[in-house]
């Protein structure tokens, strides 16, 4: 087991569902393969964290690449793979009615989001940036969950930690690959070198994005990867402080027993 112990939110909207948002400890867990820290150590530490959900389960893990992708992992599709720094399967969300898997995603400002259908036994997982949110990536994996009995009025989504909009500033280009809609997730930030800013509100944008794809049950962390160096890992951060690179945290989900309970 990992020796300092596991930092995990379990969010109330989930409440029966195994699941946990994973956070740093304070620099001593990384769950990415692309982070920093020997590879079969962290393989070893995301498999003390799939104990941590469901005992004796595999974590399933996609190589993730900020694309509008969903794995289905279904019990008669698709099947289980190593889970290794290399040969996953690419994608940016995983769906799942197995009963003996752990899935998940690993970020560091953007948004995990953990779905469940409780009474399908469906579960997901998505790794929502503004790319991939932008792109469809929540609206496939909750067709995916469709896909495999379950009812959008039935699946709850919880947003784990995520860059706040105060600590996410954006320029005139990146406003661009927005429509006008979507203005509403932009507030105005000081100029700086001459130049127009704003503060992007990505978790406002990924709410907005599963309203729009029929979801009535979603909650939201609230917390700021950017701003909790302590609790969490920011890319952001790293960047601007010139880090050679970066760790994640991991949000994870099962279905369990949810089948029996159904």
């Amino acid at each position: 087991m990992a020796e300092t112990p596991f930092s995990i939110e379990r969010a109330p909207a989930l409440e029966g569902v195994p699941h946990g948002f994973f956070g740093s400890a304070n620099g001593a867990h990384q769950f990415g393969f692309g982070g920093p820290g020997d590879p079969e150590e962290i393989r070893a530490l995301r498999n003390d964290a799939a104990g941590a959900i469901l005992p004796g389960a595999p974590l399933q893990t996609p190589h993730q690449v900020h694309s509008p992708e969903v794995i289905t992992l279904g019990q008669t599709v698709g099947k289980v793979w190593p889970d290794h720094a290399t040969d996953r399967p690419v994608a940016d969300a995983i769906v799942t009615d197995r009963t003996d898997v752990v899935i998940g995603i690993v970020t560091a400002d953007c948004g995990p989001v953990l779905f469940a259908d409780r009474k399908a036994g469906v579960v997901g997982a998505a790794h929502a940036g503004w790319r991939g949110a932008h792109s469809g990536v929540l609206e496939n994996t909750v067709a995916a969950m469709e896909a495999l009995g379950a009812v959008k009025a039935s699946i709850t989504a919880v947003l784990g930690p995520t860059i706040g909009q105060p600590s996410y500033e954006v320029d005139a280009r990146f406003r661009t690959n927005f429509d006008a809609a979507d203005e509403v997730h932009f507030s105005p930030a000081v100029r700086r070198d001459g130049a127009n800013r704003w503060h992007f509100d990505l978790p406002g944008y990924i709410a907005a994005r599963l309203k729009s794809a029929g979801l009535s049950q979603f909650s939201d962390t609230g917390r700021d990867t950017y701003a909790n160096r302590r609790t969490y890992y920011s890319y952001r951060r790293a960047m601007h402080e010139e880090l050679p690179n970066y760790g994640r945290q991991l949000s994870a989900i099962a279905v369990g027993s949810l089948h029996q309970n159904s």
